[in-house]
C-alpha cells in the first residue's frame, strides 16, 4: 500500500484553510465481478475513523466490473464503418465496433486512436473502451452508463454501512491534447464542489482573477493516481485533507465539468 502526503503553502490565501493532504491506496479489495456489491466491497476495506470529510478516489473499471459494462469480442458482429476503420488503422474491428457502439460521435481517426465524443459527453480516445485490467482476453471493459449515478450510489451505500459518506469521485486516465502523458480526471463526482471559481476575487498583487477556475474533481483525481501503482490492483483511494470542499449534498456531478461544443476551440 502506497500513499503521499502534501503540505499547503505557507503563503496561503486568506480565503482557504492551510492544506495538508494526505492519499493512500485502500488495500483488501477482491477482485470485482458483476453482480457485486462494490459500495459493501468499499466499506468493509476503508480503514477505520473514516469520515465525512474524506473524498474516496474509485477507478471506473471496478465500478464498470460491478455493473456489468463488459463486452467480449465473441459476441460482436463489425459493421462496415468499424471493417474501414479497422483496417485503416490496424485494429481489430470488433474491437472498433465496440467504440462505435460506446460513442455519439467519432472526431477524428488518427494512428490507431479513434478520438469519441461518448454518450456522456466526455471527448477520449477509444470512447473508454478499454482492455487492461480485464480478466479475459477477449473481454472489453465500457465505461459505466451513468459515472454520476454510480459516485451517488456508492457514497450511498457506504454511508449506510459505515455511518459516515466521504465524497466519491469515479475517476480514469485520460490524455491531453496539448500534453504528454494521462492523468485521471473524474468520471462521475458524488459530494465534492467539481470546480472552485475563483473569477472575481483576486491574486497576490491584488489584480482581478478573469479566467480562472480550478478543476477540483480532476486535481483530486490525479492526486490520488500517484497513491497507487498501475498495477497495483490497489483501484481505490482515501484523500484526506479537502473536508473544506465536501457538501452534504452530491452536488452538480462530472458533468457539470463538460466544456459546452460553442466553448470548445478544437472542434
Amino acid at each position: 500500500m502506497r500513499s503521499s502526503t502534501a503540505r499547503g503553502s505557507a503563503r496561503r490565501s486568506p480565503s482557504r484553510p492551510e492544506l495538508a493532504l494526505h492519499a493512500e491506496a485502500v488495500g483488501g479489495l477482491p477482485e470485482v465481478r458483476p453482480g457485486d456489491d462494490l459500495g459493501e466491497l468499499l466499506a468493509s476495506a476503508l480503514p477505520p475513523g473514516l469520515s465525512d470529510g474524506d473524498v474516496l478516489v474509485v477507478a471506473h473499471k471496478i465500478v464498470s466490473k460491478a455493473e456489468g459494462r463488459l463486452r467480449f469480442l465473441g459476441g460482436v458482429d463489425p459493421g462496415e464503418r468499424a471493417r474501414e476503420l479497422a483496417a485503416e488503422h490496424g485494429k481489430d474491428a470488433r474491437a472498433v465496433q465496440v467504440v462505435l457502439d460506446e460513442s455519439a460521435e467519432l472526431l477524428r481517426a488518427e494512428r490507431g486512436v479513434l478520438i469519441c465524443v461518448t454518450r456522456h459527453g466526455f471527448v477520449c480516445a477509444n470512447a473508454g473502451v478499454d482492455a487492461s485490467n480485464s480478466a479475459d482476453p477477449d473481454e472489453l471493459i465500457l465505461l459505466p452508463l451513468d459515472p454520476d449515478a454510480s459516485a451517488r450510489d456508492l457514497r450511498a451505500r457506504i454511508g449506510e454501512l459505515r455511518g459516515v459518506r466521504p465524497a466519491v469521485i469515479v475517476a480514469d486516465s485520460f490524455g491531453r491534447a496539448w500534453r504528454l502523458g494521462q492523468t485521471d480526471v473524474a468520471l462521475g463526482i458524488a459530494g465534492l464542489a467539481p470546480l472552485d471559481d475563483w473569477r472575481g476575487r483576486r491574486d497576490y498583487t491584488g489584480r482581478e482573477l478573469r479566467a480562472t477556475t480550478i478543476a477540483v474533481a480532476d486535481s483530486v483525481a490525479g492526486a490520488a493516481d500517484l497513491a497507487r501503482a498501475k498495477d497495483s490492483r490497489e483501484p481505490a483511494v482515501l484523500v484526506r485533507g479537502l473536508g473544506h470542499l465536501v457538501t452534504p449534498d452530491d452536488g452538480p456531478g462530472a458533468l457539470s465539468l463538460r466544456r459546452p461544443p460553442e466553448e470548445d476551440l478544437f472542434r
